[in-house]
């Protein structure tokens, strides 16, 4: 399945094979090809794979690439497909037969499903449908993928033993036609290309002189490099430009053919869509909009999730009380109640915020704003050398850096796409909420204190990431990763009803997934903190328990590490919280309540939050001061505390040169800037 950004591929995708691909209204979706499995209309099994959104075969990006090299047959992963499904939005028909065009070349059985009907009927646009499919001789199927209509129709097309060939034909230009003949005789002798696949590949090489290549895909043979070289020099040597020749030979095609199935039943104005827009990007509302998307989403994080975490906590602390009183006191006991339902516990009740984070994330991708966003973002991220394709990714990492860093494959410039993957971590996902709500609820402990206030330092600490993700990407962009600044063209797609049914079953996964680390990495670390904890014991069994834990494991290491964080005014219990959380940030809560050895709570995070609050340096100063609860949330803003994101970025640069550089950009970076702030903040006088 293949098609242009935006135009329901994997709504169709989803449809047709009862997965649950992620959907979203907005280019990037699909970052990498999806597999599934549907059934003919007589039960044969057949395996549909959901490539990248394109325009184009002409690949300019590295998602865009991998979708070229399945349907050339140039994946060493993947078999050329016997079958292509071209999806295209009938609202934008011209602009999707482009590459329905380019496919058409291959000489590959193609069914071209017409999606989007009930669009192009909104604009005034009526589609023969029964005269493009004879034009081009392969099956055209109308369907509204959003809506199930057309899925029979487009299911007895696929099950069909035998498909047409298209008759589709135009005319090359004579003075390329040479070029065309060498560089296909060429892939056909010293590639093993099929000679159809050979010509179409040569007409995609001459269109795009700087082919990309990517990971697993098969590199062209030195002849056809060195032919393609010849040509280019010589063209380049008449002035001509062939590649723009082409484009314009296909348009011309295109046109005529859209003339004969186009009709217009009625002059068209704004849509409803330019007419939203008209105030939602516009040079100041669109900010206002923006704003107060933001300050609603931090406000329900602070007020609507309060019940619900309530609820789970009462959950956990009965639980630990229960177990309490079933069990005689022991090390089991211990390991139950402060390990397990301790660590696990503390983590479990942050899942309403992280829930109802993923449902602004799901409800801006849903409806077309995320787009709208990047459109907002373009000019201010300009600025520092990056334009707003890069946005996308980096707001999509509010939620997790590991989807954000992904979806950089859609930005074309490959310096531009290192930079926004080098700075992605810096924007707080959903993974720092919990250490900044443990923070903020220890830096205001009172309840009377206004939810505005805490609402104001959360969105400080977020407006914080990502001002230093500005800042470093201008800094990057001006020294290590040198480039010219880059062009953003990017569709704006219609406004659509946001898809609750989905945007719900989106929260859920992303709550189970969140729940499934809970009860493995964390829950881990937890049994594994608790042992440091508890071992070796004390020689004198009637310590306090501050006394054997810095007498175990686990405070010998703090102790080890204590210099070095000291001067940001953490002790040794911190640095051992910083460590455990290098797996996951979330994991410093529990460890904060196995180390303080809290087990659970009776309303909110009142236990642990009071702990800390009474937790003093030898010296009985006071641990956890205001001062220091600032300077720890400013230390996870900037520090790369993740090691699923450090394995992501190596995959996605093919290298471990570019996440060490992130652990110690980022790291030092939060090392300095908690010392200034520390610092400056004893001097004031807190």
């Amino acid at each position: 399945m293949v098609g242009n950004p935006n135009c329901g591929k994997t709504t169709l995708f989803n449809a047709l094979t009862g997965l649950r691909q992620k959907v979203g209204n907005y280019p990037g979706v699909t970052i990498e090809k999806k597999i599934g499995e549907a059934f003919s209309q007589h039960g044969r099994p057949m395996k549909i794979i959901d490539l990248p959104g394109a325009y184009s075969l002409a690949a300019r990006s590295p998602d865009e690439a991998v979708t070229r090299d399945v349907l050339l047959g140039r994946r060493a992963d993947t078999p050329q497909p016997d079958r292509i499904i071209c999806v295209i939005d009938a609202s934008n028909l011209e602009r999707n037969l482009y590459l329905v065009h380019q496919i058409l070349d291959l000489g590959r059985p193609v069914i071209i499903a017409l999606n989007m009907m009930d669009l192009a009927a909104g604009n005034g646009t009526r589609i023969d449908h029964a005269k493009l499919e004879d034009e081009l001789g392969v099956p055209v199927i109308p369907c509204e993928a959003i809506h199930g209509r057309g899925l029979v129709e487009l299911r007895l097309a696929m099950s069909r033993a035998e498909l047409p060939l298209a008759r589709h034909s135009w005319d090359v230009p004579a003075p390329i036609a040479a070029a065309v003949a060498e560089l296909q005789a060429s892939l056909v002798d010293t590639d093993g290309r099929p000679p159809l696949i050979a010509r179409a590949e040569a007409l995609l090489l001459l269109t795009d002189f700087d082919t990309l290549g990517v990971a697993g895909s098969t590199p062209l043979s030195a002849r056809t490099l060195g032919l393609l070289n010849v040509w280019h020099e010589r063209w380049k040597g008449q002035g001509t430009d062939w590649s723009a020749t082409l484009i314009k030979g296909r348009y011309e095609a295109i046109n005529h053919l859209c003339r004969d199935v186009i009709r217009r039943t009625r002059v068209s104005g704004p849509s409803l869509s330019d007419r939203v827009d008209a105030v939602l990007v516009h040079s100041m509302w669109g900010w206002v909009f923006f704003g107060a998307i933001m300050v609603a989403l931090f406000f329900s994080i602070f007020s609507l999730a309060e019940y619900p975490m309530n609820w789970i906590d009462g959950w956990i602390a009965a639980l630990g009380t229960w177990v309490q009183s079933a069990m005689a006191p022991g090390d089991l006991r211990d390991l139950l109640t402060d390990g397990v339902i301790g660590g696990v516990g503390g983590i479990v009740i942050f899942l309403p915020q992280i829930l109802i984070l993923f449902f602004f994330v799901g409800l801006l991708e849903s409806t077309g704003y995320m787009a709208r966003a990047a459109f907002l973002m373009d000019r201010p991220m300009s600025k520092v050398g990056l334009h707003g394709k890069s946005f996308i990714p980096l707001l999509g990492s509010y939620a997790c850096a590991i989807p954000g860093i992904m979806a950089t494959r859609t930005i074309e410039n490959a310096k531009d796409r290192l930079v926004t993957i080098l700075v992605a971590p810096l924007m707080s996902c959903s993974a720092r909420l919990p250490v900044y709500l443990l923070m903020i609820a220890t830096l205001l402990p009172s309840e009377t204190v206004p939810t505005a206030t805490k609402v104001g330092i959360m969105l400080g600490m977020y407006v914080l990431g990502t001002a230093g993700a500005f800042g470093f990407a201008w800094l990057f962009k001006r020294t290590l990763l040198r480039s010219a600044p880059a062009l953003m063209i990017l569709e704006l797609p219609p406004y659509q009803p946001p898809r609750f049914k989905e945007i719900l079953r989106q929260m859920l996964e992303r709550g189970w997934l969140f729940l499934k680390n809970a009860g493995t990495i964390i829950l881990g670390i937890s049994i594994v903190l608790w042992f440091l904890t508890a071992y070796p014991k004390h020689p004198d069994p009637a310590v306090t328990a501050d006394v054997q834990i810095a007498a175990s494991y686990a405070g010998q290491a703090g102790h080890l590490i204590e210099p070095l964080i000291k001067p940001l005014g953490f002790d040794w219990r911190i640095g051992i919280g910083l460590v455990t959380s290098f797996a996951a940030r979330e994991v410093f809560v529990s460890s904060m309540g196995v180390i303080f050895g809290v087990e659970g709570a009776e309303d909110d995070m009142s236990p642990l939050r009071d702990t800390l609050r009474s937790a003093t340096w030898p010296d009985g100063a006071a641990l956890f001061t205001p001062l220091v609860c600032v300077v720890l949330m400013i230390y996870y803003v900037f520090a790369m505390q993740c090691m699923s994101t450090i394995a992501i970025v190596k995959r996605e640069t093919n290298s471990w040169r570019w996440p060490l550089f992130q652990v110690a950009y980022m790291t030092g970076t939060a090392w300095l800037v908690c010392f200034l702030v520390y610092q400056a903040g004893r001097l004031a006088g807190y």
